[in-house]
């Protein structure tokens, strides 16, 4: 499986000629899901869901398909009938040849006076794992975490935690768009060797744009 980072909490998956694409929100390139044969989307935040990135992608491949939850699809499905699928925590499907689990239900908390909205994670073929804007904690082991690495409802010592509680092999970095260079260093270290540890977990930083092979 092939991992490319897209912009901010976007990423492409690629396996054996079909494309996953997750989260291809407003802070990502505009062609981020163009070519794919499957759209997940975690829940309706901005970042993570775009109508006009969603529409350009569907519109160059006729027979691409979104799995999403509710809120989502009712803004999508009727524009594409027979192409935007309902999912929930504990359903699993499969979609252009990856085997996907959905995990949580509930958005982190912003501030208490903000009511939470409804989020879902997605595992991928039993080893990837993306959360969405939650630091839900599957209940299997997987060997590859997408980390929330920051947002206006996490703090590092969350993060820290998180990568603790998972356990994955490796960590790499997506919802950063927020984020400056110096921003990365200090993250970089804290999440490092350096810092107060990650239950052994390999934090890596991809830029957008960049891909890595997942064995």
């Amino acid at each position: 499986m092939k991992l490319t980072k897209k912009g901010h909490a976007c990423v492409r998956l690629e396996k054996d000629g079909q494309v996953l694409v997750i989260d291809p929100g407003a802070f990502t390139e505009e062609d981020a899901a163009v070519g794919a044969e499957a759209i997940l989307i975690t829940h309706e935040h901005i970042d993570h869901f775009n109508e006009d990135r969603l529409r350009l992608a569907l519109d160059a491949n006729p027979a691409a398909q979104v799995w999403t939850l509710k809120s989502v699809a009712d803004q999508v499905s009727a524009a594409f009938p027979g192409r935007v699928h309902t999912v929930g925590e504990g359903d699993t499907f499969t979609a252009a040849g990856f085997d996907i689990e959905v995990h949580g239900q509930l958005h982190a908390v912003i501030h208490p006076d903000i009511p939470r909205i409804a989020n879902q994670g997605y595992v991928v073929d039993g080893s990837v794992f993306h959360p969405g804007d939650a630091l839900t904690v599957p209940d299997r082991p997987v060997d590859t975490l997408l980390l929330p690495l920051q947002a206006p409802w996490s703090k590092l010592s969350e993060v820290v935690d998180y990568l603790r509680e998972v356990k994955p092999q490796r960590a790499f970095d997506v919802h950063d768009g927020l984020l400056t260079d110096i921003a990365f260093m200090v993250y970089g270290r804290m999440l490092g060797p350096d810092g107060p540890g990650v239950g052994g977990a390999e934090h890596q930083r991809l830029a957008p744009g960049e891909s890595v092979e997942l064995g």
